[in-house]
């Protein structure tokens, strides 16, 4: 029999209804039975004994929340009923716990994915050619060559939606009324054939584009040069083109020095192309596109080869998050952090605005006093300018987040912290720097998926691992982003962008572990070349951080 509700952590007070629990309901608890006194939709939370004002909530073992109002024996937790509210944390406890329990992976000691070997050791599950804009201004330019490009040289895969748009004028002009045309089923959107590739090793050109590069400060244009140097010398990336104005901010020389930062014996192909130097339009796209030719046909040279797991950056994202994602999807992608870890290879845990309330167990589980105490100075450094602007982390859970069960940044951010599993935190970064130490590193970004895919990608993470319990289309230019649905409606209502359902761990038919198994499995397909769903859809999101307050 499927259980009604789950307790997290054994010092929890509060449960998960499972399922949707009807006002009257009685549910087996411990010894006894819980009848509920409100109707309490599943994902949301029961409460197990009567709360006073001013009582502690515990979820995942840590505080969440704080009752206003009193809640009866079986009631529902609300926003109305309980305010954000976390535990503060001391980065200078000296409790370094590095003994966690290992995985077994001996199933994995040998396995290996078939990936693209850089001169500087490290290993791509992809190989892209970047197009890119320094600054805004050269957006159009972007598009320009865009267009120029992709569809010759067998990249474009569209899904036209005209036929349906053609339907309906037919219907129109065959006399067809308001409400006949709104009763109308429309015919399946046509996939527009695709070219046969003329470059079979590239994966594909992509082409980025952002709002920044001038205006704002200097260190914006830093940030940003920072960001795109990470994106060339990704180890998913053959090589580059570059167009820059000539006078934004963001410089040329300021490019190639974050480049050296991160590659001081930089060797891919790169072109950087200054339209003020070169004068008209047609002269930059010439130039451009004989150049990224040129650049493919070098870049179609390399081939898949096989590599350890140990080369593998997985950077760990939730978006659509729901009451689910914290006890299945999340600690399912736990389990795989931990066992890359353990198979030598990094992790990267971001969102800070979704580390809230877990701080004290990171710092602990920090290798050392100068880790934990870079963790605590940018968690409290981020909190600070949040709240400076008339905002805070509490403020970050999502109207659909509320919805479906997240009713504190506190309660979200403890089920979002599992995706980290259990591992020693071996290294603090601060966007947009780049991971260098295997094991599980912290990534400082906003809580906001699209931002921080971007970041995780930028700092090394050559596939990323994406929980959501609503639901998000979200991709990456350059690393497959893999799609885990917290739960099996999700995964049957939206089959076109899950693709992995851990809904199997609340239907009490996997465990987390197994789930965790399952994916990692899938991660060895996808690091190998299998496409995922955001890749089949074109879903290319990038979105750099301006290091203001987004959350």
């Amino acid at each position: 029999m499927k259980h009604l509700v789950a307790q997290i952590h054994p010092h929890d007070n509060v449960l998960v209804a499972l399922t949707d629990l009807p006002i009257g309901t009685p549910v087996p608890w411990k010894d006894g039975m819980i009848t509920t006194t409100q109707a309490i939709p599943a994902k949301h939370k029961v409460a197990p004994q009567a709360f006073e004002p001013g009582d502690l909530v515990h979820m995942y073992g840590v505080l969440v929340g704080k009752v206003r109002e009193y809640i009866p024996l079986g009631g529902l937790l609300t926003t109305s009923n309980i305010q954000h509210a976390t535990d503060s944390f001391d980065q200078n406890t000296g409790m370094h716990r590095l003994n966690w329990p290992v995985p077994d992976v001996s199933k994995w000691q040998e396995r290996t994915f078939m990936g693209f070997h850089r001169a500087d050791g490290r290993v791509g599950t992809a190989n892209y050619w970047l197009v890119i804009p320094l600054v805004f201004c050269e957006n159009r330019n972007i598009q320009v060559l865009e267009a120029a490009l992709v569809d010759d040289l067998g990249y474009g895969r569209k899904k036209s939606y005209q036929p349906q748009t053609q339907e309906l004028i037919s219907l129109m002009q065959a006399g067809k009324t308001v409400e006949e045309i709104l009763a109308t089923d429309l015919h399946s959107a046509e996939t527009s054939r695709q070219k046969p590739r003329l470059f079979p090793n590239v994966d594909g050109v992509r082409f980025l584009q952002h709002e920044g590069g001038c205006g704002g400060i200097r260190q914006d244009a830093q940030t940003l040069c920072g960001l795109l140097a990470g994106y060339i010398t990704h180890p998913n990336v053959a090589g580059a083109t570059v167009l820059s104005l000539g006078c934004q901010n963001a410089q040329v020389s300021m490019l190639q020095d974050e480049i050296n930062k991160r590659s001081p014996q930089f060797y891919k192909p790169l072109y950087i192309l200054e339209q003020q130097k070169i004068g008209t339009e047609e002269a930059l796209i010439s130039t451009a596109l004989r150049q990224t030719f040129a650049g493919l046909m070098q870049a179609n040279a390399q081939h898949r080869q096989p590599a350890p797991l140990s080369k593998l950056t997985i950077g760990l994202e939730c978006g659509g998050s729901d009451g689910f994602s914290g006890i299945s999807a999340n600690p399912a992608v736990g389990h795989v952090s931990d066992m890359l870890v353990a198979l030598g290879g990094s992790v990267i845990l971001a969102e800070f605005p979704e580390l809230c309330g877990v701080e004290q167990e990171l710092v602990d589980r920090s290798v050392d006093q100068p880790t934990a105490e870079r963790f605590s100075s940018l968690m409290k450094a981020y909190g600070e300018s949040a709240v400076a602007v008339g905002s805070g982390f509490d403020m970050n859970p999502s109207p659909g987040n509320i919805r479906d069960g997240l009713i504190t940044d506190a309660m979200k951010s403890a089920g979002a912290a599992r995706k980290g599993g259990s591992s020693p935190v071996v290294a603090v970064l601060d966007y947009p720097e780049l991971v260098t130490k295997p094991g599980l590193n912290l990534l400082c970004t906003p809580g906001n998926d699209v931002e921080s895919t971007t970041a995780e990608v930028g700092s090394g993470a050559n596939i990323v691992l994406f929980t959501t319990g609503l639901g998000t289309p979200t991709g990456n230019p350059i690393a497959p982003v893999v799609k885990i649905s917290s739960n099996t409606a999700l995964a049957n209502r939206m089959p076109d962008i899950i693709d992995i359902n851990t809904g199997t761990v609340i239907d009490g038919e996997e465990t987390i572990e197994q789930a965790g198994e399952r994916i990692l499995d899938y991660v060895i397909r996808v690091a190998s070349g299998e496409e995922v769903a955001a890749v089949r859809h074109g879903q290319t999101d990038f979105i750099p951080w301006k290091r203001g307050v987004s959350l």
